[in-house]
């Protein structure tokens, strides 16, 4: 082989590795890039020379999983620590929280206890149950509009996800066609493709299976896939067949069926981090809430009813309540006629939701946040149990099944019962300067009132530790998730990022091989000329 030729060949190679040195420059700041490097190797066939055996990616797979692993799970916490942290700012107000006006509620018993006939007294219980009333009411709200939001990041989610899974198949497709065609698959898009699995696994928890070391398979956690070659399953954000206020995924399989999945299956990332808030957190709070207006406003109205008015009347109820709800299953037979609280037994109503279903005729009924079985009596077509009574168009047949939310919303209808003054009952016989039911009415402060074993400012309390508890774990949890993640990723840039320094290197010393090269052609030019010379 000639100096010619050889030096060709090196300028060549040269010429590759600068141009590979200029490329991972200008994508210093590219997410998803992998720095590369120019495989040199001896001409071929052992001629002289040399030749480029590849442009080759610098990336580590097994770094990759393990970084995409720790992105999920930081993700997860990272929204999660975001919502609950509303609820503890919430709940743990000294001005707005709960606690300053159950006390303020009672201390204006204290008034009226002290003068039961005077007006201003009257006037300051009515007062101090209407601020009360309507933060119960407030909170509500508050965690309601939480839970519609919800479903609609939920949404925003699934559309993200569905996009990504369509782009990874879209490359799988493109990649398996550049492999074809030369036999090798172009840098950037597997780059992209890796990059879009990164995003995939900030969102949601995913298993990557890599068909023949070539095209990417995903699945969920549980099998199902989301990619398989050039194919994509698509995610469904839908209305839950339980709950209509409540949006859970759906999963459209390849033959079009739509299946709801449990909420559980969904984990990590970001979409995991939003369902394992509300699954864990924002129902049971807002269940708190709803059992200690309900646990408050029938200990109450109980009391007020043994005392009569000014005008010698028996006390009404106090507080109005929103009513149990009931969500009927789509192919029952029977259906809920009426649903209420079971005020003789209002001690064993618990801060969760159930599942009610019929087997043989009689029923099952499940605590939906432990899922625990619970006791109930069922007779006379009336079924009781957790502090509920619930009443049937028609006795309900095996596979009739209801879902029941005996106090999630039950703070959206607290409200006091009436507006004249005169029918507050203070007294046990209507005398005017009689207040044994207002010192009776005032003892229900520490009475183990809420699920038979806690006081109201108690069962508030121990709501808010709860919140705050989890609040602080989710921060340890995310702090330290992420000085992994960290970690991870230092790794991963030390091993595929792109360094300035060593690029400017590499940019003199491919030059200076470029330039050496350049002078073998050169000399071969000139030693070419002398020969020529000779002859002649």
């Amino acid at each position: 082989m000639s100096m010619f030729s050889i030096g060709l060949s090196g300028l060549n190679a040269a010429q590759n590795a600068l141009n590979t040195t200029s490329n991972n420059i200008s994508n210093l700041y590219t997410p998803g890039y992998n720095r590369e490097l120019t495989q040199l190797g001896e001409g071929s066939f052992g001629s002289k020379g040399v030749q480029v055996n590849a442009i080759e990616r610098q990336f580590n797979e097994y770094v990759a999983r393990q970084l995409n692993s720790a992105k999920t799970q930081s993700s997860a916490l990272e929204t999660y620590a975001g919502q609950v942290g509303q609820i503890d700012n919430l709940l743990a107000d000294r001005e707005a929280g709960l606690a300053p006006l159950i006390q303020g509620f009672f201390s204006s018993l204290e008034d009226l206890a002290s003068a039961p006939a005077d007006p201003a007294a009257r006037q300051g219980v009515l007062g101090a149950a209407d601020t009360l009333t309507a933060q119960f009411r407030s909170f509500d709200g508050y965690l309601q509009d939480m839970q519609d939001n919800l479903n609609s990041q939920l949404k925003d989610e699934v559309t993200q996800i569905n996009n990504t899974l369509e782009q990874i198949a879209g490359l799988n497709k493109e990649i398996s066609l550049a492999r074809a065609r030369t036999g090798d698959a172009p840098n950037s898009m597997l780059n992209q493709r890796d990059q879009l699995v990164s995003e995939l696994n900030e969102r949601m928890d995913m298993r990557l299976n890599i068909q023949d070391g070539k095209t990417y398979n995903l699945s969920l956690p549980n099998g199902q896939p989301l990619v398989t070659g050039t194919n994509a399953f698509s995610l469904e954000a839908v209305q839950a067949d339980y709950d209509p206020q409540r949006t859970v995924i759906g999963y459209r399989d390849g033959g079009g069926n739509l299946v709801q999945l449990d909420e559980d299956v969904i984990r990590g990332g970001s979409l995991g981090g939003l369902m394992a808030f509300r699954s864990e957190t924002l129902d049971k709070t807002q269940n708190q809430i709803g059992q200690l207006a309900v646990s408050f406003a029938v200990a109450f109205n109980a009391q007020h009813r043994q005392g009569v008015d000014l005008d010698g009347e028996a006390g009404e109820d106090f507080f109005t309540l929103r009513a149990p709800q009931v969500y009927s299953g789509a192919s029952n037979t029977a259906n809920v006629t009426e649903i209420d609280f079971d005020t003789d037994r209002i001690d064993e109503l618990r801060a969760t939701d159930y599942t009610v279903s019929f087997e043989s005729g009689e029923p099952s009924v499940v605590r939906k946040d432990s899922g625990q079985r619970v006791d109930a009596d069922w007779s006379d077509g009336t079924l009781s149990f957790g502090g509920i009574n619930m009443r049937f168009s028609q006795t309900p047949v095996e596979g009739d099944s209801f879902d029941v939310q005996p106090v999630r919303r039950a703070a959206n209808g607290m409200d006091t019962a009436f507006r004249d003054l005169d029918k507050m009952a203070a007294g046990t016989e209507g005398a005017s300067g009689d207040n044994r039911n207002a010192l009776a009415l005032q003892k229900l402060q520490t009475q183990p009132l809420v699920g038979g074993s806690a006081s109201f400012s108690g069962a508030y309390a121990s709501m808010v530790s709860d919140v705050g508890n989890r609040t602080n774990i989710t921060q340890v949890n995310l702090e330290a998730r992420q000085g992994l993640t960290d970690q991870l990723r230092a790794v991963q840039q030390s091993e595929s990022g792109v360094s300035l320094d060593e690029e400017a290197a590499n940019l003199i010393r491919y030059q200076q091989y470029y330039q050496a090269n350049a002078r073998v052609i050169d000399t071969a030019g000139s030693l070419l000329d002398v020969i020529l010379n000779l002859r002649s």
